[in-house]
């Protein structure tokens, strides 16, 4: 009993000195717990910035010409004011500012300049050769790791037809449809330049181009691989989504917490970027219950699908796709050259708009890009045909708004107000008539285009000194 008692003294008083040699000591001997966490180092989301500078300008003032504003708004008689870059103003009468050009726009008709949503130009570039064929990376069904600005040729000759043939100021070049996901697009600005990044339009969004339907199964299944049908298509592209969700969610902590970064994988940080709502999903499909597969998939995942392209049934699912805020971007009557196309109706892109869904017009013709005002046209006799009553000035948001809000670049493009870029065509008569040509083309404010003056013909480098450069026969 003795032995224990002295036992629990001396307990008692080790108890008691501990906690004053603890305070004692000046914590230099004791041992780190855990080491400190590295910060986190984010990779970049555009390591080939825009290097694009707008071409100088001088103030011009077009005046007595009718005005098509690209948000569906009207002006007979009016004027539009271009200045440093910019829409200056709009309105029925407008002062000039002194030294501004000022035109004479009687007969004419001036509009925001053509946003293409869905071209190849520069990745499949004239002349139409093996040795430029570079839009279609058609080794995996999966190649969300390609880029197509890394393919863009700035001499395409097409861009200049595009501009000066077509008014188009703004394109979105997209990788080909052999895929399910072919790879990054990018929006450039229609000009003259020596490199891409010159004609990047600064801070537009980029996209991932995927496809559904006959392509990839064609030409995987044609390699005896998957995917060999439709199921095929939607199995990878789930697989690939659940590892995407799976590579953001390790990204995500390692940038909030830092630690050890995971391994990046180039594709994957594309499919990151849609999963974060930073780059928009431009998804080629054809067949109204394809389309409603993919928008299912969209909600399993947790992403957006932006625009349908081509969308040749989507006139069927008009109420899906307004519910999901999904656009679709098709041709006026192209239809019937293989199965999924089979049942396309020239009053489509009509119907969609009288439904309230997104809807505009869109090339993926080098041929098409050059009249796509009368693509336009073809449409609205065919909606006026069936009854549906679609004014030209409404239809011309089909041309400009609509596509440069499917890019997330309507607040800088695509319509005629203040402050806007002034990209714009003046048109020699009523842009819907087959007879009207471009007269004349602004971009950011600089006139590229000028039908009555040689020196300003759009002539890439590819094309000095060959028979017909510029188009000129």
């Amino acid at each position: 009993m003795k032995l224990g008692r002295a036992r629990g003294a001396l307990m008692c008083a080790v108890a008691m000195v501990l906690p004053l040699a603890a305070c004692a000591s000046d914590g230099k001997d004791r041992p780190r717990s855990t080491a400190a966490k590295a910060p986190p180092v984010k990779y970049a989301r555009d390591p080939y910035p825009s290097t694009y500078h707008a071409y100088p300008g001088v103030p011009t003032l077009v005046r007595n010409v009718t005005v098509f504003d690209g948000e569906g708004g009207r002006i007979d008689r009016g004027a539009v004011l271009l200045a440093d870059g910019k829409i200056a103003a709009v309105g029925q009468s407008l002062d000039a500012p002194a030294g501004a050009t000022v035109i004479d726009g009687a007969g004419k008709y001036i509009t925001p300049g053509i946003v293409d949503i869905h071209s190849h130009l520069g990745d499949y570039p004239s002349p139409q050769v093996q040795a430029l064929s570079d839009g279609n990376e058609a080794t995996a069904p999966i190649t969300a790791d390609v880029w197509a600005e890394h393919s863009v040729w700035p001499q395409d000759p097409g861009f200049g037809r595009a501009l000066a043939n077509g008014g188009v100021t703004t394109l979105q070049i997209l990788p080909g449809s052999a895929n399910l996901m072919g790879g990054r697009s990018v929006v450039l600005k229609n000009v003259y330049a020596r490199t891409m990044q010159a004609m990047k339009f600064p801070g537009a969004p980029y996209g991932l181009k995927m496809a559904c339907g006959e392509n990839p199964k064609r030409v995987y299944g044609g390699k005896n691989r998957a995917p060999s049908t439709r199921m095929g298509n939607v199995a990878v592209d789930r697989q690939t989504w659940a590892k995407a969700v799976a590579y953001k969610r390790k990204w995500d902590k390692y940038e909030k917490d830092g630690g050890d970064p995971p391994d990046r994988d180039i594709g994957m940080d594309t499919l990151r970027g849609v999963l974060s709502g930073e780059i928009m999903v431009q998804n080629h499909c054809y067949r109204a219950d394809e389309m409603a597969i993919v928008l299912d998939m969209a909600k399993e995942f947790g992403y957006h699908v932006t625009a349908f392209h081509h969308a040749v049934e989507a006139y069927k699912i008009a109420d899906l796709l307004r519910a999901s805020g999904t656009c679709a971007a098709v041709w006026a009557d192209w239809y019937g050259f293989k199965m999924e196309s089979y049942d396309g109706i020239g009053e489509n892109l009509a119907i969609l708009d009288h439904a309230g869904a997104c809807a505009m017009i869109h090339s993926d013709d080098e041929n098409g890009i050059q009249r796509l005002n009368q693509e336009v046209a073809k449409v609205l006799s065919s909606a006026r045909h069936a009854g549906i009553q679609v004014s030209d000035e409404a239809a011309w948001k089909w041309l400009s708004l609509g596509p440069a809000k499917a890019l997330g670049i309507d607040a800088q493009t695509g319509s005629l107000r203040p402050g806007k870029m002034a990209d714009a065509v003046l048109w020699n008569g009523n842009p819907f008539s087959v007879y009207t040509r471009p007269e004349k083309v602004w971009v950011d404010g600089a006139l590229l285009y000028d039908s009555s003056d040689p020196k300003r013909r759009p002539v890439s480098d590819f094309e000095l000194g060959q028979p017909g450069s510029g188009d000129v026969k």
